[in-house]
């Protein structure tokens, strides 16, 4: 296998190194203990954000994670309960945080294969006011989820539903810039209608590590008490906002090229003999293969430099540390084990 510097890395957009010239915003960081609330980067990122995407203020966290679970915590007391999607980060892939954490139920309904929620589906789970039930609470969606991109009609229709019925409405964004980009409208459009949303640093956008918080001031107040109770007070963080600022100005725009390499790379494996490639709207990429290939997919692939996660649907991710030429070899490595 070749030094990792020299493979293309397909595994996630969470593996981007910081550019040379994130590192020297990084270093040149105005900083001061953020705990406090005067480190200057810090409060820099979280209001351009907040202004950015139409809310009073931000909450910088060192992850995504750990950001939503202090939005569910936020929005939700003990013995509540939180609707959201059977493929949601914040219900499969957080370590059931909220539950064990937060005593939050999560009441999981299936995702419709664009992504969204059924909206008969999120109204037929509100419980009743009843004292067997857990009080639901909040709604939470996700965009983009899986790579799929939920439209702002849909979004402005379920936290309409949501208020109708007097819960409160919470977004993953991790990468909403990806939706944003697709979609071709403003990250304020998007999150319209949601009383918080987390905006993810580490992903396409490509820094070290960090998410935002956004929502009104309470909120947010809630949200720093919880940020504090969860481990997530940081000192001199202004390092890690540099790169946070840093990416805001240099590599929002360029996600176009993720979204394009992702399109040439599905359009060349879907050529191939015995795969199958999903339709593509972002960066992600998601591949058929036969089941007992896929692991000597994987070590074909390792052996020319080509990482992936090891499956019979593959996903793979293209990112800014990604060109159209890594993309090709990527390709060549697939053609040379199927055909």
């Amino acid at each position: 296998m070749r030094p990792y510097s020299e493979c293309v890395d397909l595994r996630s957009d969470t593996v981007t190194r910081p550019v040379s010239g994130m590192r020297a915003a990084m270093a040149a960081a105005d900083v001061g203990d953020d705990v406090f609330g005067d480190d200057p980067s810090v409060n820099a990122l979280q209001s351009q954000l907040a202004a950015q995407f139409g809310f009073a203020a931000g909450l910088f966290f060192p992850s995504g994670t750990q950001a939503n679970l202090a939005a569910l915590m936020s929005h939700c007391q003990r013995g509540d309960e939180f609707i959201v999607g059977q493929e949601a980060h914040t219900y499969r892939y957080e370590g059931g945080g909220a539950a064990v954490l937060g005593s939050i139920q999560p009441q999981p309904i299936a995702n419709a294969p664009d992504g969204s929620l059924d909206l008969a589906a999120i109204e037929s789970a509100i419980k009743p006011d009843d004292a067997h039930f857990a009080i639901t609470r909040l709604l939470a969606l996700e965009n983009t989820i899986g790579g799929k991109v939920l439209s702002t009609q849909y979004t402005q229709a379920a936290t309409r539903l949501a208020q109708s019925r007097g819960l409160r409405t919470h977004l993953d964004g991790a990468r909403i810039f990806n939706a944003s980009t697709a979609l071709n409208q403003p990250v304020n459009v998007l999150c319209a209608g949601f009383d918080s949303v987390s905006v993810c640093l580490s992903k396409g956008l490509g820094t070290p590590a960090g998410s935002v918080l956004l929502g009104d001031e309470q909120f947010i107040h809630r949200a720093r008490r919880l940020r504090k109770m969860l481990g997530g007070g940081m000192r001199q963080a202004g390092v890690l906002a540099a790169a946070g600022l840093y990416a805001l100005s240099h590599h929002v725009e360029r996600l176009a090229e993720d979204h394009a390499n992702a399109a040439h790379l599905a359009a060349a494996l879907d050529a191939l003999p015995g795969v199958r490639v999903e339709p593509v709207q972002t960066n992600m990429v998601f591949v058929h293969v036969p089941a007992e290939q896929c692991h000597a997919l994987a070590a074909h692939l390792a052996e020319v430099g080509v990482l992936i996660l090891p499956g019979a649907r593959l996903r793979l991710v293209t990112h800014l540390d990604i060109d159209r030429h890594g993309i090709d070899r990527a390709i060549d490595g697939f053609r040379g084990f199927f055909c």
